[in-house]
């Protein structure tokens, strides 16, 4: 039985499909030629949702050496995109786009379960520590489009991204309490999204999704919170509009 309704709604998902399709073949155009410019812009503003991958050090599994921490976790946070578009039309299908211009404001932070704490040193048994960024980045990514319904394209984009923490704290000389992290990353990232065709402009959201591969801790053996952590990745969801 479950297995017919299945059925029943995957068919009626798909009949709804080929008639808006066909209705769009029938919608007048926004902007046709568009597409066809070697060169556009476009204004990019988003939110994210950021958090640390990260691996403990064997002196966290020592009961000589680490005494007082007994769990950490990485906790995630929302910050803000905003940048400058600029894409350059290979041909229907293909691009080739970049953000000259991009900041990202993002907040993570590390979570410690402590077994031994010092309320007078701002110390609890759940202790976080927040590292705060202002990243310039620069991504060039391969986007590929589907063929135009009407005013509605899908496209899925592919890349890499080079990243500069503004913010970065690895230079600090006071840092007992810190987690120190270097300014440099580089990663890879995919993502979808669609065109809106309006009379005037088009509205493309995307989600994209970001992997740092650049081990990003300058670990300090005697740094408390730092010594316990080994490798430390950026990773990044986002979800953002953008007006060409």
């Amino acid at each position: 039985m479950q297995h017919l309704l299945r059925r029943k709604i995957i068919t009626i998902v798909i009949s709804l499909f080929i008639c808006q399709a066909g209705k769009a073949q029938h919608v007048e155009l926004n902007l046709p030629d568009h597409d066809s410019k070697r060169y556009h812009f476009g204004i990019n503003l988003g939110l994210n949702r950021s958090y640390f991958k990260f691996t403990h050090h064997p002196q966290f599994l020592s009961p000589v050496l680490n005494d007082s921490i007994a769990v950490i976790e990485s906790i995630n946070n929302i910050g803000i995109n905003l940048a400058w578009l600029v894409n350059l039309n290979f041909n229907e299908h293909w691009d080739l786009r970049t953000y000259p211009l991009n900041l990202t404001f993002s907040e993570k932070a590390f979570e410690y379960t402590m077994t031994k704490f010092d309320p007078i040193a701002g110390e609890s048994k759940l202790t976080q520590k927040k590292v705060q960024s202002i990243t310039l980045s620069l991504p060039l990514l391969l986007k590929f489009s589907s063929d135009r319904i009407g005013n509605l394209k899908v496209f899925t984009t592919f890349g890499g991204r080079f990243d500069y923490d503004l913010a970065s704290n690895a230079n600090k000389k006071n840092a007992e309490e810190l987690i120190k992290l270097r300014p440099y990353d580089y990663s890879v990232e995919g993502g979808i999204g669609f065109h809106f065709y309006f009379p005037y402009f088009v509205l493309s959201p995307e989600l994209r999704v970001n992997w740092g591969l650049n081990n990003l801790h300058d670990r300090t053996s005697t740094l408390r919170y730092s010594s316990n952590v080994d490798r430390i990745n950026a990773r990044m969801i986002s979800f953002s509009l953008t007006v060409e």
